[in-house]
């Protein structure tokens, strides 16, 4: 089962969830109270853009909503708007980490 978890910010302490079904990261952090900041929830801000610092395999790919969102925020690659994102079932360890504006 993947276990997800959210590193300490100015927002929030660090959380630690276990997700054995995978699902909607957005629901995952909506439940665990994530420190992650959440606006628009549709691809289109980039309010909820997260660096995965482990684990990305254990997400689903970003669809083209979320790659063109992520190219305009210079964010491909170890990045995702956690909106978007979609957490497979299965074993392994996601680190996320918000990308917080200044």
């Amino acid at each position: 089962m993947p276990t997800i978890e959210f590193c300490a910010n100015t927002i929030g302490r660090m959380k630690r969830v276990e997700a054995p079904e995978g699902g909607e990261l957005v629901d995952i952090c909506d439940h665990v109270l994530a420190p992650i900041p959440f606006s628009c929830r549709s691809a289109s801000c980039g309010t909820c853009h997260v660096e995965v610092l482990e684990g990305a395999d254990s997400l689903e790919p970003p669809k083209p909503e979320e790659q063109e969102l992520l190219r305009l925020l210079g964010g491909e690659g170890t990045y995702r708007l956690a909106c978007q994102a979609r957490v497979r079932p299965g074993p392994g360890l996601i680190r996320l980490r918000a990308v917080l504006s200044p």
